[in-house]
């Protein structure tokens, strides 16, 4: 590669010499002190060989045209023919990269007054290596994403040397990775910069390590060589990895020489698919844009318009070419760089003029396509008007797009044709730029731009918004209640867009408790029973009305959840009535039999609970109201034998409670090691019993009660007294009295209900769904009509079937803890309208004495409050 460039450069020079007719040729390196001397003109040329030595004094050499644009002034030229440098040269700011630097001296040879000729001096300037590639950072980051796969890439800025020589500023580049993670992918972009990019070699877990650190070595190709570094800084996670994009990879326009400088000369346009600042862009020069162009023209960076510094004078140059850099906001920030020429073109010439003609026309400037249209359809028809003549009047005509071509019919005819496949649902719109320019110099240039909308076919199948769409709902429920909604979208327009639901049968004989509209609204066609089946699994088919049509498929669970709709049956015993004989002995075991119920409910709805009903009289047996145990509630005498008629109950803890009876004849048989009944306590009084002793022992113990009793009040009033006085009482709002306690946690403003589980399921099953959207007209004229039950809770009014007595001997004690009974009701789970109709009824429990019967002591979940005899509040159902 190296000997090719040499090879063309020393082509180049040949050639160049030959043209330029250059005289003498000398070499001397930048950099080099002042007053350097370069060579002998004299002797070199070889004006003063033929001479004699007498005559050689009389030749003599003149410099001319000592102006700065010459470069004259670098250089010294003596009388005798010496050349000297006037000042220490910089390659670098006296000549442009990769180009020869030199500057041509002419100078006037005379022997005394007589002219004799002018030599043309090249002076090349050797370029040395005297900068090092330099990072415009000496760090930068960089993100990857954990998710980026191996060979995903990330682009980082290249390094410049600044030397003009293609050896000294050819840079190489070494990277030094520890991790072995990722390695350095080099790439030549069109203007012939290094284009770097940083490849990941394996996918990176951001849990394991989420930073890495590079070192990005560049060394360019002179002797001694010289070296720059780079620290790459590596986090794992998302990154800006798209760089600006111009719409071309150059620009030739044209401008009179009279365009004023408050009017943009041209306004570039980049785009970055990044979002944020990832993709916002600023426009800057490059630096390969040199001082000329940067003399005449400025360039707004936020908006990329391109404005002149001030008015054309008439020594203007007629071409001027511009660097662009697109430089987005992202850390680090990726660029790319676009040409633009400007030609200065005077006002005696004409551009091109562009007329169009459309197949498909939608306005003058716009046509429509298929996007089932074939490459090569053809769009329109393209003829060009010129009316200067010779190569003015020549034209030449381009299309730069991706998706379209321009074809040359001859005679300034051109036609525009499909160049790649469209697909509307990606890009539905194009803008497209013709233009001509004439062969004139300078050339006149014409951009004339049109739109193309792509109409749509129905080439997209349906796609649901998820694989498998989940319900749930409550058995038992009327005909058309609602379940939810599915949904899919399909980005076509018109029919190929509109889309049909329907339930996939693959069984002609299974019935299907649900219907599906067209626009997706699941609900019942028939009630369900959770016991027959609790999970359909069903499939969904969508499709598009267009032509042909197309669909696809998605799967339904619907999870029916279980109501209490089913009454609790014993499984034993499994009789009724069933006969039972039991043989007591006093080593015997407590327990008798075990009651077994079932339930086909499910959960709480199947929570069994058992007790005795009736024939209990004796308090001899209790049962295990959660196990069913069956046992001896107290010790058994010989007087408790016989026939027992027992009946029992199961009850289940839905809402309402269902329950089942049985009875047993048990026939208890007792051993005659059984102690008897005791009836009476039978006492003796003896002879040597003091009867006086007696009557003053108990009248003893009546007045020390009585004192003690009365002592008790007297404290308990003053006490009372005392609280009532006190101001904290009175004033402070959180003493508060147990009626006051009760009233607060008993009598609300607000009423106290429970929605129904199946609404509330409902919902959630809609909250992603819009009943007002245009895909489900049927939603908003039904959502009106489905209303669902809202109960009204209220506390229990105390059963009838609680004993009396034992109410009122137990009265008192609810009466001390009346507040804390209170609390936990309304802790409690409240029973509807619907378990009171179905509740606890007259002679379903008997109570039994505490302590006794097991079951005696169970309570349903919500058992009322008695009342003390000292205080009866009515408790009102809030309105």
């Amino acid at each position: 590669m190296i000997g090719n460039n040499i090879l063309q450069f020393y082509i180049l020079h040949v050639w160049i010499k030959a043209v330029i007719a250059v005289d003498i040729s000398y070499y001397i390196n930048e950099e080099d002190s002042p007053h350097t001397y370069i060579g002998d003109i004299a002797v070199d040329s070889n004006l003063s060989h033929p001479l004699k030595h007498e005559q050689r004094t009389l030749i003599t050499f003149t410099q001319l045209q000592r102006t700065v644009e010459s470069g004259s002034q670098l250089f010294n030229v003596t009388n005798s023919g010496k050349l000297y440098t006037t000042q220490t040269l910089d390659a670098e700011s006296l000549c442009t990269y990769n180009k020869e630097c030199s500057r041509i001296l002419k100078v006037a040879v005379r022997k005394a007054e007589t002219f004799i000729k002018i030599l043309k001096i090249k002076i090349l300037i050797e370029d040395i290596n005297d900068h090092s590639p330099e990072f415009r950072d000496d760090q930068i980051k960089i993100q990857f994403d954990e998710t980026d796969a191996k060979g995903s890439t990330k682009s980082i800025p290249n390094a410049v040397d600044k030397d003009i020589s293609l050896l000294n500023s050819k840079i190489t580049y070494k990277l030094k990775d520890k991790s072995k993670k990722f390695s350095l992918s080099i790439f030549k972009g069109f203007d012939g910069v290094n284009l770097l990019k940083i490849t990941l070699e394996e996918m990176l877990d951001r849990e394991l390590k989420d930073t890495y650190t590079l070192l990005l070595m560049a060394k360019d190709g002179g002797s001694p060589q010289k070296e720059g570094s780079l620290k790459i800084e590596i986090s794992v996670t998302d990154v800006n990895d798209n760089q600006p994009m111009f719409t071309q990879k150059s620009y030739n326009i044209s401008i009179s020489d009279t365009h004023h400088k408050s009017s943009p000369v041209f306004v570039l346009s980049a785009t970055d698919l990044d979002s944020g600042q990832n993709g916002n862009v600023t426009y800057y020069l490059h630096r390969n844009t040199n001082k000329y162009a940067r003399k005449h023209f400025k360039l707004k960076s936020k908006s990329g318009e391109i404005f002149l510094n001030n008015n054309f004078l008439s020594n203007k140059e007629s071409k001027y070419q511009l660097y662009i850099e697109a430089r987005d906001g992202g850390k680090p920030s990726l660029s790319s760089t676009t040409i633009l020429i400007i030609n200065i073109i005077n006002n005696q010439n004409n551009a091109p003029t562009i007329n169009i003609d459309f197949v498909s026309p939608l306005t003058k400037t716009s046509t429509a396509i298929s996007e089932g249209s074939k490459i090569g359809s053809f769009i329109a028809y393209v003829m060009v008007i010129d009316t200067d003549s010779g190569r003015n009047g020549q034209i030449k005509c381009n299309i730069h797009h991706k998706m379209f071509q321009l074809s040359n019919m001859g005679s300034k005819e051109y036609k525009i044709l499909v160049k790649e496949p469209l697909d509307r649902e990606t890009i539905d719109h194009y803008i497209v730029s013709i233009v001509c320019h004439d062969m004139g110099s300078p050339p006149l240039k014409t951009k004339k731009q049109f739109s193309v909308k792509v109409t749509d076919v129905n080439d997209v199948e349906p796609h649901f918004t998820k694989e498998t769409f989940q319900f749930l709902t409550y058995e038992n429920q009327k005909v058309d209640f609602p379940i939810g909604f599915i949904n899919a979208t399909d980005p076509d327009l018109g029919d190929g867009g509109q889309l049909t639901y329907s339930i996939i049968n693959d069984n002609n004989n299974d019935n299907i408790p649900f219907q599906l509209t067209k626009y997706g609204f699941i609900s019942t066609s028939q009630p369900i029973d959770r016991e027959v089946k609790d999970i359909y699994n069903l499939q969904v088919l969508v499709k598009d009305n267009g032509m042909p049509s197309l669909n696809n498929t998605a799967n339904i669970l619907i999870e029916i959840l279980d109501k209490n709709d089913n009454a609790p049956y014993f499984i034993f015993p499994n009789n009724d009535p069933y006969n039972l004989d039991v043989h007591y002995h006093p080593h015997s075991k407590k327990d008798i039999t075990i009651l077994k119920a079932s339930d086909k409910d499910t959960g709480n709805n199947a929570f069994l609970t058992y007790g005795i009903l009736r024939s209990n009289d004796k308090k001899l047996f209790t049962v295990n109201s959660h196990t069913g145990v069956l046992s001896f509630s107290r010790t058994v005498y010989q007087n408790d034998a016989g026939t027992y008629e027992l009946q029992f109950t199961v009850k289940d803890g839905g809402t309402p409670v269902q329950s089942a009876t049985t009875a047993i004849i048990l026939t208890l048989f007792v051993s005659n090691d059984t102690s008897p009944m005791l009836t009476a306590v039978h006492s003796q009084s003896g002879n040597n019993l003091n009867m006086t002793w007696i009557i003053i022992i108990v009248a003893a113990a009546v007045i020390l009660s009585v004192a003690v009793v009365v002592s008790i009040t007297m404290c308990v009033f003053r006490c009372i007294n005392h609280i009532n006085n006190s101001p904290t009482t009175k004033d402070n709002p959180k003493f508060l009295s147990q009626t006051e306690m009760r009233q607060i946690l008993y009598q609300t403003n607000n009423p106290v209900a429970i929605t129904q589980n199946a609404e509330e399921i409902f919902n959630r099953n809609l909250q992603s769904i819009n009943p007002k959207s245009p895909y489900y007209p049927e939603m908003e004229q039904s959502a009106n009509g489905w209303k669902f039950a809202t109960t009204h809770r209220r506390l229990p009014s105390l059963p009838q079937n609680y004993n009396k007595d034992m109410v009122e001997d137990r009265a008192e004690q609810k009466c001390y803890n009346d507040s804390i009974i209170t609390a936990n009701n309304l802790n409690g789970t409240l029973p509807s309208h619907k378990e009171q109709n179905r509740g606890w009824s007259d002679g379903d429990i008997t109570h039994q004495v505490s302590g006794i019967s097991e079951y005696s002591n169970y309570h349903p979940n919500i058992p009322p409050t008695p009342k003390c005899k000292q205080e009866q509040e009515t408790y009102l159902e809030p309105v």
